[in-house]
């Protein structure tokens, strides 16, 4: 269904489109908002609960400070580039939509990274902390490309580009932090690797295997919830006897 200038006016309770500041379309089964680009006034708009796609209508309501759009079927995380251009967005509800992966953490540190001015993000307040880690954690967002969308489930690219990035980068054991390195390590039985045995590097290059080490990581667990008995049993298995010979290589080192 398309969002009628009429739907909008009614809705309002405005006589033209240009003044509109506050527009509640709360599961209206919404497909097409195009007409949002005629309200340049817009301020908050409740949009939760439809079908819809894409965010670019939205990109010239510069005013805007408040956008609802959980329920919807946002595909990609590549559609928040439509948002920088808003300098006032302050509040984004952006849950439930299929560009929200499988992975929490990831999604919230994307969004964060692309939109560090958020103060609320679903319903949850944003912290100064947050976005610093978000500048490290979160996955860089381009612009959505067009060609050839449909042909992958949304969630399982988002999986797949987290994978692809972990495989193209250094593993360096020690490039995340030591809290989340051993929360991580602790949920695959591992013990905290000793920071002893790695020379010392530079930040920028702390930072670089920082990322590194988080996308290997969130790209692992991602992977693991896939897993049946079977196969979690065969990565145990295979942690367990690399673990060992690492072992038997640092017994060899310590003696010579």
């Amino acid at each position: 269904m398309k969002l009628t200038r009429k739907m909008v006016l009614s809705r309002a309770k405005a006589s033209e489109l240009h003044s509109v500041r506050k527009l509640n379309c709360w599961g209206s089964r919404l497909t097409d908002i195009s007409i949002c680009r005629e309200m340049p006034s817009l301020e908050v708009i409740t949009l939760s609960v439809n079908s819809i796609s894409s965010l670019e209508p939205v990109s010239r309501c510069r005013q805007l400070s408040e956008l609802y759009l959980r329920k919807n079927r946002i595909p990609s995380l590549a559609e928040l580039i439509h948002l920088k251009g808003l300098p006032r967005l302050r509040v984004l509800w952006l849950a439930e939509n299929p560009c929200c992966g499988a992975c929490p953490h990831l999604y919230r540190m994307t969004v964060l990274r692309t939109l560090p001015q958020l103060q609320k993000l679903d319903n949850q307040a944003v912290t100064e902390e947050e976005v610093s880690r978000a500048l490290m954690e979160g996955e860089e967002v381009m612009a959505p490309s067009r060609e050839g969308l449909g042909s992958s489930p949304p969630e399982l690219s988002y999986t797949l580009s987290a994978v692809d990035a972990a495989t193209k980068t250094t593993q360096d054991p020690l490039s995340l932090g030591e809290g989340e390195a051993s929360s991580d390590q602790g949920q695959l039985g591992l013990k905290p690797t000793s920071r002893d045995r790695f020379p010392p590097f530079s930040q920028q290059e702390a930072a670089s295997s920082r990322t590194s080490r988080n996308n290997i990581l969130t790209a692992i667990l991602m992977l693991l919830r896939e897993l049946d008995m079977e196969g979690l049993e065969a990565v145990h298995q295979t942690v367990v006897s690399r673990l060992q010979a690492l072992h038997k290589q640092e017994l060899q080192e310590d003696m010579e």
